[in-house]
């Protein structure tokens, strides 16, 4: 098969897998040796940079052949798709070519299991050596990791790897068994707990004045992971509980969250439609919360409400089901308690810390820097703005911010 060919159907069959995007990788720069490509100390991602820039890279499969008989997975077993499959060889080479015509700034690498997991790992880290240590390549290199593989193996792929990850796919054990009975949850987390311990061991190690040149400091820089919504009966309560557990005990830079999307010839026991797109964003929303808003899971999706709110943000619905937190004096509340107010981010919540020590914070303020009025005022208190009873009530409020019902449009004639 040509190669032009191979790349159509392994680019094609790689585009399900959202756990891409990288941040954090710093190898050096090309300029001040003879390497090719280089970084710039940004990461590599198919999506957008800090400052703006579009970041691509070549997202591919090895191979699209499988062992495994997935039932999510368009390269499954039995999966009735045209198969393909890369030398090491060609893979190297149409990064380099891409690379050099500027098409692309990285690689994004994963593959279906072939042989045995440790056959398609070692595999996959050839390709990662060759560009590291045969051709010099300083480019971003992502490296999707085969939980059944050897510990030995993965630690390997990590020393050549900017980021690494294993995609767990469902939230729970009981779905995993039921959709990937080849797959187990248990073994992901071990695989990740050893990566975990890893580039915990590489950051010290690169801390030290001495150490920053050793072998052992060369690993990747933190791990990701995917999981897969819709696919399952799983509540969003449970998603975002083992993203909590995968933050919290093995430190993931991201966890990507992707809607199920119906494939060819589909498994009977998958869902017939698609989960709603805006299920899949509002996920990555309370994903933010939890991260860097200190969200707790159980005030993003209680008991009572174990899936988020299709028409309203996270926080504003936490602030709905919780109107005795409000309104918040922004002359007096401390950092956390003005990232609980909705339309209020984190950095205009610092920037109120700072102005309030020259000055009280009135709505003007509010306007200089932006801030949705319409959405922030019903929650908070400034020197000339307390908002009414009626403004607190959580019914009208909810009225006020859900979407309007879509009118009906009726044929002509």
């Amino acid at each position: 098969m040509e190669i032009q060919k191979k790349l159509e159907i392994l680019a094609d069959a790689a585009k399900y897998d959202a756990s891409c995007a990288s941040s954090g990788a710093n190898r050096q720069d090309s300029s001040k040796g003879s390497g090719v490509g280089s970084t710039g100390g940004v990461g590599i991602c198919h999506s957008y940079a800090p400052d703006g820039r579009c970041i691509s890279l070549l997202k591919i499969l090895l191979t699209n052949r499988c062992l495994y008989d997935c039932h999510y997975c368009i390269n499954r077993r039995s999966s009735n798709v045209r198969r393909a499959a890369f030398t090491t060889a060609e893979v190297v080479k149409l990064t380099l070519d891409f690379y050099k015509r500027n098409y692309i700034e990285g690689l994004f690498l994963s593959s279906g299991i072939i042989r045995n997991a440790d056959h398609t790992m070692e595999l996959v880290i050839e390709v990662a050596r060759q560009l590291r240590e045969t051709h010099d390549f300083r480019g971003y290199i992502h490296l999707k990791t085969i939980p059944e593989a050897s510990v030995e193996l993965i630690e390997k792929a990590g020393q050549f790897a900017d980021r690494i990850s294993i995609n767990i796919e469902m939230p729970d054990e009981s779905s995993l068994q039921k959709f990937a009975p080849e797959k187990s949850l248990k073994r992901t987390r071990q695989a990740m707990g050893k990566i975990r311990h890893r580039v915990e061991n590489a950051q010290q190690i690169r801390k030290s004045p001495t150490g920053k040149k050793s072998p052992e400091s060369r690993f990747a820089t933190g791990q990701s992971t995917q999981v897969i919504v819709g696919a399952d009966q799983s509540t969003d309560q449970t998603f975002l509980n083992r993203s909590h557990d995968l933050y919290t005990n093995y430190r993931l830079r991201r966890v990507y969250y992707s809607a199920f999307s119906p494939i060819p010839e589909p498994s009977s026991i998958l869902p017939l439609k698609p989960p709603p797109l805006l299920r899949e964003h509002r996920l990555y929303q309370a994903d933010w919360l939890m991260r860097f808003y200190g969200f707790q899971t159980h005030e993003i999706t209680p008991d009572n409400h174990p899936n988020l709110d299709l028409d309203l943000d996270p926080k504003l619905s936490w602030a709905l089901r919780n109107r005795h937190f409000f309104p918040i004096d922004l002359n007096r509340a401390d950092r956390q308690t003005l990232y609980r107010i909705p339309g209020l981010g984190t950095r205009n919540a610092d920037r109120i810390l700072h102005i309030r020590k020259f000055t009280h914070i009135r709505t003007t303020d509010l306007i200089r820097l932006k801030v949705h009025l319409k959405k922030v005022l019903p929650f908070v208190i400034t020197t000339d703005h307390h908002p009414t009873p009626n403004e607190l009530d959580s019914d009208q409020l909810r009225a006020r911010f859900a979407p309007k019902p879509q009118q009906l449009q009726l044929p002509l004639g």
